[in-house]
């Protein structure tokens, strides 16, 4: 097995292990992000009902430059501001598979900035 393929493999063990405990309901729903090698996407996810209830991601965005932890920090204030139209206050943070560092953690502290608490 080549090491590209055993990063997956490792990867997907911590996925699947943080996703057995993370949960999200209507009224605390789950924040999972996705970043790739060029964006970043995050979605409020009710896991109860299987609904998508906002996402936000920087694919076709004009006004987002920079660098990845730029647009992470921007997609933090954007998706915090989704979820005060919905009422939403309290989620449940879910990174992914993804150590809490750099990008992850610049997305996680412009959304409590911008009031959402996990």
């Amino acid at each position: 097995m080549n090491r590209l393929r055993q990063k997956q493999i490792h990867r997907m063990v911590r996925k699947n292990r943080v996703r057995a405990v993370v949960h999200g309901t209507a009224k605390r729903p789950r924040l999972s992000v996705f970043i790739s090698a060029y964006h970043v996407s995050v979605q409020l996810i009710d896991d109860d009902a299987q609904k998508t209830l906002a996402s936000v991601t920087s694919v076709g965005q004009k006004t987002v430059t920079g660098s990845l932890t730029d647009k992470a920090t921007w997609i933090g204030t954007e998706i915090a501001s989704q979820a005060k139209t919905h009422k939403i206050k309290q989620v449940v943070f879910d990174r992914n598979g993804r150590l809490y560092h750099g990008r992850v953690k610049a997305l996680a502290e412009a959304a409590r900035k911008a009031g959402l608490e996990f």
